[in-house]
């Protein structure tokens, strides 16, 4: 049986949000498990996955340290961090990882970072390692709303997005990635934000996506245009 290690972070709070998605659903995945089954038409069938999941501050200085830490004890071999982005009406795939921290408002530190680099010899962006195109085929067929997404801004979800990536960058075997929810709504039908419970199946779809595409990559299913 092959085995996989999944760490999956989220955000302990966000100001005015009552429901955090990046926090719930990665719990709640972690408790539900990916529902591999044993028939030979499932891709996952045979394989073994654990998910370990850690809530980080909205902090810049803070956020990436906690997950580092995480990711030197467990040795994963996906790591998919999740944020939340208020304006959207589903998940976002995000593409890229920019070299820049511009905020508008403070972090939970009471930081206010204005246009600087986050790291000033770094390369101007990263790219995902995440098999875009093919979770987004698992999203339609599951109805699903989602958009692949340029970028995750310039606050913390994307410093934090950027400093994976450029640790993922020396760990060529390791596939992670970005991906933002949207805020939750009370009913399917809600013009904006997906339920809590689409939320969980957006984020098992990633993890299942991914571990198929570790166990069997293909160039066309990391498209990222």
């Amino acid at each position: 049986m092959q085995q996989f290690s999944v760490v999956i972070s989220g955000f302990d709070h966000y100001e005015g949000i009552d429901i955090n998605p990046s926090a719930e659903a990665p719990r709640l995945l972690a408790e539900q498990g990916l529902g591999i089954s044993a028939d030979i038409d499932d891709p996952l069938s045979g394989v073994s996955v654990d998910i370990h999941t850690v809530g980080l501050p909205i902090s810049f200085t803070d956020a990436w340290p906690e997950l580092e830490r995480v990711l030197d004890a467990v040795e994963p071999d996906i790591v998919i961090a999740t944020g939340l982005k208020r304006s959207a009406r589903g998940i976002a795939l995000e593409r890229c990882a920019t070299n820049l921290m511009d905020a508008s408002g403070r972090d939970d530190d009471g930081v206010e970072t204005r246009r600087t680099p986050i790291d000033p010899d770094g390369p101007a962006a990263y790219w995902t390692r995440l098999p875009l195109r093919a979770i987004l085929r698992d999203f339609t067929a599951a109805d699903i709303p989602a958009t692949l997404s340029s970028d995750a801004g310039t606050y913390v979800c994307n410093s934090l997005f950027y400093h994976l990536m450029h640790w993922n960058a020396g760990r060529r075997r390791v596939l992670s990635g970005f991906v933002s929810f949207p805020k939750v709504a009370q009913s399917a039908h809600s013009q904006q934000g997906l339920t809590l419970e689409c939320q969980v199946a957006a984020c098992r779809s990633v993890v299942r996506e991914t571990i198929r595409y570790h166990l069997s990559p293909s160039s066309e299913e990391i498209l990222l245009d």
